[in-house]
């Protein structure tokens, strides 16, 4: 099983005549042969791992490389740590929902795109309603004026079946 090869090129594994060297004070030695730049790299008990291979001479600098994937590492988690999943919350209705449970999907949709998230808000049409879509079409209308300060319509209301979705994001 062949070794996966991730990361950048380090000691015997540079295969080109000459590299421009930085060392491990940072300082710019100029260009070097791949031999002279091996042997300085053994000598001060470091690495020497390429940097930027598409510079003409490749760039390399003498560094230990175990504690520069482990920096790498940090780095990328640190970054993964940082990042915000959005997810898609749903607020289910009906066309003829009482006012005071409209008020209580209305806090919990606040308090949903107050964390980031999308809301994709479900109208459900059950027997007769179904002949009435006017009605569904209007309460989602009514959710999109109360909500328009805070959230802006990502997908406008349309009919799926039996019933209308819609969803709303963050602004």
């Amino acid at each position: 099983m062949q070794p996966r090869d991730d990361g950048p090129r380090v000691n015997e594994k540079i295969d080109v005549a000459r590299v421009l060297l930085i060392d491990g004070e940072g300082e710019k030695r100029g260009e070097v042969s791949i031999a002279e730049a091996l042997a300085l790299a053994e000598e001060a008990g470091l690495d020497l791992v390429e940097v930027s291979p598409t510079a003409r001479p490749p760039v390399c600098k003498l560094l230990d490389y175990g504690k520069y994937k482990y920096q790498a590492q940090k780095k990328a988690n640190e970054a993964r740590k940082k990042q915000k999943v959005i997810d898609i919350k749903e607020i289910k209705m009906r066309p003829n929902i009482d006012t005071h449970d409209y008020d209580v999907k209305m806090r919990a949709m606040q308090r949903f795109f107050g964390d980031g998230d999308k809301v994709k808000v479900t109208l459900r049409f059950r027997g007769r309603e179904m002949a009435h879509p006017e009605l569904g079409r209007a309460l989602l209308e009514r959710v999109k004026s109360d909500i328009e300060d805070i959230a802006k319509v990502e997908m406008q209301p349309k009919m799926e079946g039996r019933q209308m979705l819609m969803v709303l994001a963050p602004r």
